[in-house]
């Protein structure tokens, strides 16, 4: 490597760290001018066009980087979190373990496997890696917040909010440490944040930042018993996410159409009995119902598969840029269901091994249950409902992952009750018209006053023997990946139930909606 082209490489490097895009691009083109078989640089343009989303294009140059430089574990990383982002499961874990078994890895590649690991729900293994990276820059603020986002996933809070808290010494502002810090952990009197946490929402301008700590203080004043002051910081951290992404009815009413009008599609006819699905909207209980489901020795938990959307979609072959949308639905009715049936349980046993029975809990499947049904015949589809108030307000609590914008309904609060107002009908439809062997509902409310007697009813629905461990579900040791963490890890309670009487006034925009559409919350 001559000079010029060293010069021009670290010039890449550092454009690229301080996304300088045009310049990056500029400095890998005069690169491969002089030297077209530079594999660093097409590894650098690979990460370049991975940062914009154009995964697909990113694999194509993380391939030609491969094929000059074999086995680089920098760049099979990189390849395996472009694969993750195209839900290439196999692909991504044989790049990871590739790059993991190498020697003397950087601390930013073996960040990255774990980051890989952790995308796939292999929280154990993404915890050693995080805890390497760390070991080796300990001054790291990101590689800290991954590693307590790997510990609180797998249950160890202690460490996750020492993690956490190194991460935030080293940089005040690392609104995902703090948002994970305050949620893990019940604030109270002696021992909150509050204070740091409105000085540092005064400082931020975007509308991602202010989500994260808006959040964290509406958190916060909850716990400590400040209902009025709760609801301002939500509509404070709410304010420039909704004026950007404002709230489409028009589409919500379409989707939901086309999800009923699924009903009449022809049946498959695959055998397989394995897969138990939990829908539902969020936080209305069904992470609490797969573990509950998952403490019965034949039952795995799959975590949340977008697997049976992603067959879906490719199977529709609409040209549309998103999985889930009325085209796709509509589309579905003419595809045939039988090699969607047999190409998702084959990604699933990917993840729950032989297990004979698992849970596959991705909330967002109730939008497929007869397709569902009619791809997997055999399978059990369990509904969780709660009061709809309550749901509204669990969702508008709720600090979604912004890239993912299915859940764009959370940023005000009549927009998550009409939605709701749709998902009520569509769930009394499938009630009405679906066999009762298959799919059937439970009530959160209903797990809490008498946890036994839904639970026996639901392992039975499932077709199996009781186990009376299904009641210990908080000694459940698996990985917990979602917003429920903490709570499924204590005791069952209920303090949630009726927790939207403390907000009325505050909720009355949502309560009109609920009221105009005949749905009963009292």
């Amino acid at each position: 490597m001559n000079a010029d082209t060293d010069h021009h490489l670290n010039e890449a490097a550092s454009h690229l760290a301080n996304r300088r895009y045009q310049q990056a691009h500029a400095s890998c083109m005069a690169v491969l001018r002089e030297d077209p078989e530079n594999a660093q640089a097409f590894y650098l343009l690979g990460v370049l066009t991975a940062d914009h989303a154009n995964h697909r294009k990113a694999l194509e140059l993380f391939d030609r980087a491969i094929a000059l430089s074999p086995g680089n574990p920098r760049y099979l990383a990189e390849r395996a979190r472009s694969r993750t982002a195209l839900f290439d499961r196999d692909g991504a874990v044989e790049d990871a373990q590739a790059a993991a078994t190498a020697p003397n890895l950087s601390p930013r590649t073996l960040d990255t496997i774990g980051v890989v690991y952790s995308r796939l729900g292999l929280h154990a293994d993404a915890a050693l890696l995080f805890q390497r990276a760390v070991d080796a820059a300990p001054t790291n603020p990101a590689f800290l917040y991954n590693l307590g986002a790997a510990l609180q996933f797998m249950g160890d809070f202690t460490a996750a909010e020492t993690a956490f808290r190194r991460a935030i010494a080293l940089e005040p502002g690392h609104v995902r440490a703090w948002s994970s810090l305050i949620l893990m952990q019940r604030q109270t009197p002696e021992r909150n944040d509050i204070l740091a946490l409105e000085a540092l929402f005064a400082t931020l301008t975007t509308a991602d930042d202010r989500l994260h700590i808006g959040h964290a203080l509406a958190k916060s004043n909850e716990d400590l018993g400040h209902a009025d002051q709760a609801m301002h910081w939500l509509d404070h951290a709410k304010l420039l996410k909704r004026q950007s992404t404002p709230y489409n009815a028009d589409e919500t009413e379409a989707l939901f159409a086309a999800a009923r009008a699924t009903s009449s599609t022809p049946a498959s006819s695959t055998p397989d009995t394995s897969p138990i699905f939990i829908v539902g909207l969020p936080r209305t209980g069904t992470t609490l119902l797969d573990r509950i489901l998952s403490s019965h020795s034949d039952i795995a938990s799959a975590g949340e598969l977008s697997d049976f959307a992603l067959e879906l979609k490719r199977a529709a072959n609409t040209p549309s840029p998103y999985v889930l949308d009325a085209e796709t639905l509509d589309a579905s009715t003419q595809v045939d269901l039988t090699p969607i049936g047999e190409r998702y349980i084959a990604r699933a046993r990917r993840v729950v091994g032989a297990a004979p029975r698992f849970v596959d809990k991705m909330p967002l499947n109730f939008f497929y249950v007869p397709l569902i049904l009619r791809a997997l015949p055999n399978a059990r589809i369990i509904c969780v409902r709660r009061n709809p108030a309550d749901t509204i307000l669990s969702n508008y609590r709720q600090l979604f992952a912004t890239s993912f914008g299915y859940y764009g309904y959370a940023y005000d609060l009549a927009s998550t009750a009409h939605y709701y107002a749709q998902f009520d009908p569509l769930m009394a439809h499938f009630r009405a018209t679906l066999s009762p062997n298959r799919f059937t509902e439970v009530h959160y409310e209903n797990l809490v006053s008498d946890i036994e007697a839904e639970a026996r009813r639901l392992i039975a629905f499932c077709s199996l023997d009781w186990q009376a461990q299904c009641l210990a579900f908080h000694e459940n040791a698996a990985p917990v990946a979602t917003a429920s963490a903490s709570q499924v890890r204590r005791p069952l309670y209920a303090t949630s139930i009726n927790r939207w009487k403390r907000h009325r006034d505050a909720m009355q925009p949502a309560l009109d909606v609920l009221t105009a559409n005949g749905i009963a919350f009292e």
